[in-house]
């Protein structure tokens, strides 16, 4: 990463951190776009160059924490899908678990801002969306099957996620969220998770 990246990264990472203080000191409805650019000592128009939205601004450590792992996903040449698609939970929960109370106070807000929800549920899909296109890309056989089946494991890859961070939010400390996904993982293994049965 040049010079330039580098500098970019610290202001982009600065009006974030600005902005989520503010957030979780006033709250999001009576923070401004104005209030965040004078906290990070930027002007609005730069600010908006890097966080389009309010809520952008409040989804940027989830974001940043699921873009990592497909990106990974994407950038290994051969590998085990089932193998994969576990590293990718793990890399999304370890990521997360390096800041809890950001990532409580993310799922706070969305509970009492429905367009911060909206965004966090956008965001939701849009990693589906893009796990799934890296295995389409993977998967052998006819494209509309592998279009299939991918999405069906991209589905599953982030209901785990999924519930593991809600039961990790809901019970903070004595949850280990990697050891919880073991966990789920193993109950889809073994069958022991109750799934809609063929006829």
């Amino acid at each position: 990463m040049g010079l330039r990246e580098v500098k970019r990264e610290r202001t982009r990472r600065l009006i974030a951190d600005k902005a989520f203080e503010l957030f979780c000191d006033h709250g999001f409805g009576r923070t401004t776009v104005e209030q965040i650019a004078a906290a990070a000592e930027v002007g609005p128009s730069t600010l908006y160059r890097y966080f389009p939205t309010k809520e952008t601004l409040v989804l940027e450590f989830v974001d940043d924490c699921l873009a990592d792992a497909v990106s990974w996903f994407a950038d290994q040449p051969a590998l085990d899908l089932s193998d994969g698609l576990r590293t990718v939970i793990e890399r999304v929960l370890e990521q997360l678990e390096t800041n809890p109370d950001r990532v409580r106070a993310v799922f706070d807000l969305a509970e009492r801002n429905s367009s911060v929800s909206a965004h966090l549920n956008e965001l939701i899909w849009r990693f589906r969306n893009d796990l799934a296109a890296q295995l389409v890309r993977r998967l052998p056989g006819d494209p509309t099957h592998a279009e299939f089946v991918a999405a069906l494991s991209a589905g599953i890859t982030m209901n785990v996620i999924e519930n593991v961070v809600r039961v990790w939010v809901d019970h903070p400390g004595p949850v280990d969220a990697r050891q919880l996904a073991r966990q789920a993982i193993a109950l889809l293994e073994t069958g022991r998770l109750p799934l809609p049965g063929s006829d």
